[in-house]
């Protein structure tokens, strides 16, 4: 039987990690990491780096292969059901095979396991053919990170607040009924595709990291700014995360 315990490790920076957190990868007998292959693994030894820093004890290390997502297929539901299939079965593959007999494993979570976050999709797939339990504890998420950075506030007076993506983004424009909109997994800047007018926004590149980068300023003074710099960082460090807040100026 194993025991899941999936970690939130905040955005990159060690000392985003809870009391919680510490106690529970010390507590662990395996800890399990991605890897995402050549020039990729700036995460990978993230991870790496936090395990140095706070384990007191010697739970096992095993660095597992992420599969690569088949963008071939056309619907993306059933690309994405697909590839976290193909991830859980690695899952328990490396888990069998780093603690044969059984044991607790930790998996430590970008951010907050609940947000915007496959982790608990994923082990949710094991629960259902394996004898596993699962224990999250949450962790700092980009969210945070974004409006400290910037120094501001998530939501207006009584304001609305929506969390999407830059997929919603891109194909249905500014969510209705809300003033403020959190933008997250956006690869490619959708807020082009807005009308910049009455909108300002708030982006943070590796929020949490050192190399933090952050803009602010009204849409249509800064937004060809953001994409600039965001493709100079991606080609700097092979990836790119990045996060942003837009918001109407009459909030």
């Amino acid at each position: 039987m194993y025991h899941l315990k999936l970690v939130g490790i905040g955005t990159g920076n060690p000392k985003h990690l809870t009391l919680q957190a510490i106690d529970a990868l010390n507590s662990v007998d395996a800890i399990l990491i991605p890897t995402k292959g050549a020039g990729k693994d700036d995460l990978a030894g993230l991870r790496h780096e936090i395990c140095t820093r706070i384990l007191t004890t010697q739970p096992k290390i095993a660095d597992f292969a992420l599969p690569i997502r088949d963008e071939a297929t056309s619907d993306y539901g059933q690309k994405v059901n697909d590839w976290h299939d193909a991830i859980a079965e690695i899952w328990l593959q490396t888990m069998q095979a780093t603690l044969p007999q059984g044991g607790t494993v930790g998996f430590l979570v970008w951010g907050d396991p609940s947000l915007y976050d496959s982790t608990l999709r994923i082990a949710d797939r094991l629960t259902k053919t394996t004898e596993i339990t699962v224990e999250v504890i949450p962790g700092i998420t980009s969210i945070q990170t974004l409006t400290a950075g910037h120094a501001i506030p998530l939501n207006e007076i009584n304001g609305p607040v929506t969390i999407t993506t830059g997929r919603q983004i891109r194909d249905n424009g500014f969510p209705a009924g809300s003033d403020t909109a959190v933008v997250m997994l956006d690869g490619a800047c959708s807020f082009q595709h807005l009308d910049p007018t009455g909108l300002h926004i708030y982006w943070t590149a590796y929020a949490g990291m050192e190399n933090e980068i952050r803009r602010a300023g009204p849409l249509a003074d800064v937004q060809q700014d953001i994409i600039d710099t965001r493709a100079a960082a991606r080609a700097a460090h092979g990836w790119c995360m990045d996060i942003y807040l837009l918001r109407r100026s009459n909030a």
